[in-house]
C-alpha cells in the first residue's frame, strides 16, 4: 500500500497518511518495508497483525452480509472484496413496527397482545404473549415467549404476527423457560459408512477431533438445529456421501 490508499480509504490528507504510516512503522517495524522501485510499502516476511486477530469466521460473515444485502459494500471492513456470491435465502417479510414492539416488550418485561396466524388454525387469533428473547433457526426469526392462552413457552414467527395491540405486565419471566435456559450438546461424527479418507475430509470440514465434535444448542432450538444439520431423519435414508454426518449422542 501507499499513502494514496490511505487517503482514498479514510479521506485524510497526504500529510496525515504519511504520519500514520510512520507511526505504524514505529509500532511494528517488521510488518512492512518501503520498496523504492515499486514506490510502495510491502508486507514484511515477519508480519504479525497489530490491531486485528485473524478470524476466518468474521471475514466470511462480512462477505455473507454483503452478499445478502444486509451490509453495504462500503461499510465492510474488508479492504478489497474478492469475487463472491451466496446461495440466496428467501426474504421473510417482517414489519419494522412489529419487531420494535416485540423488542420493546422484551426490554420492559411486558406482555403484548398479538394477532397471530399459525398453520394449525385456518384463521388468525388474538392472544397475549410475554416475549423474553429472539431466536433464529437459520431461515426465520422467532419470538420466544410465554403464551397465556396455552400456558406454556413457545416460538412465534415474527413474520406471522399480523397486528399488535395493548401491553401489560409480563406473565412469564425468562427464568421459568426451562427449555430456553437449558443447553444440549450434540455430539456428531462422520457417517460410519464413509471410507477412512472421506471421514478425514468430514473431520476437517467440521473441525472434529478424535472423530467427533460437540455443538452447543439451547433445547428450545434443538428441533431447528437437527433439521438444519440433516439429523432429523434416519441416516440410512440417504447415501453416506449425502448425509456425511450422524448424531452420535446428545449430552444434557
Amino acid at each position: 500500500m501507499n499513502r494514496s490508499d490511505i487517503t482514498e480509504a479514510f479521506g485524510v490528507s497526504v500529510n496525515q497518511a504519511s504520519t500514520d504510516l510512520n507511526r505504524y512503522l514505529g509500532m511494528a517495524p517488521n510488518n512492512m518495508f518501503y520498496d523504492k522501485s515499486a514506490k510502495t510499502y510491502l508486507r514484511g516476511s515477519d508480519f504479525s497483525p497489530l490491531f486485528l486477530k485473524p478470524d476466518a469466521s468474521r471475514y466470511l460473515s462480512q462477505l455473507r452480509s454483503v452478499a445478502d444485502g444486509i451490509l453495504d459494500r462500503s461499510d465492510a471492513w474488508i479492504g478489497q472484496l474478492p469475487s463472491y456470491d451466496a446461495v440466496p435465502t428467501p426474504v421473510r417479510s417482517i414489519n419494522a413496527r412489529t419487531l420494535r414492539v416485540v423488542v420493546t416488550a422484551i426490554r420492559r418485561s411486558e406482555s403484548i397482545e398479538i394477532k397471530y396466524q399459525s398453520l394449525s388454525s385456518s384463521q388468525p387469533r388474538w392472544r397475549w404473549i410475554s416475549p423474553h428473547a429472539i431466536g433464529f433457526d437459520g431461515f426465520r426469526w422467532h419470538a420466544r415467549a410465554f403464551c397465556e392462552a396455552d400456558q406454556s413457552f413457545k416460538d412465534f414467527l415474527i413474520s406471522r404476527i399480523l397486528e399488535v395491540r395493548g401491553t401489560q405486565e409480563s406473565k412469564g419471566p425468562a427464568s421459568e423457560d426451562a427449555e430456553w435456559n437449558e443447553t444440549v450438546a450434540l455430539v456428531i461424527g462422520p457417517h460410519p459408512e464413509l471410507s477412512e479418507t472421506q471421514k478425514r475430509v468430514i473431520e476437517l470440514d467440521y473441525g472434529m477431533r478424535g472423530g467427533q465434535v460437540e455443538i452447543q444448542v439451547r433445547r428450545a432450538l434443538l428441533y431447528y438445529a437437527l433439521k438444519r444439520l440433516g439429523l432429523d431423519t434416519d441416516p440410512s435414508a440417504r447415501r453416506p456421501e449425502d448425509q456425511q454426518i450422524v448424531l452420535l449422542r446428545e449430552v444434557s
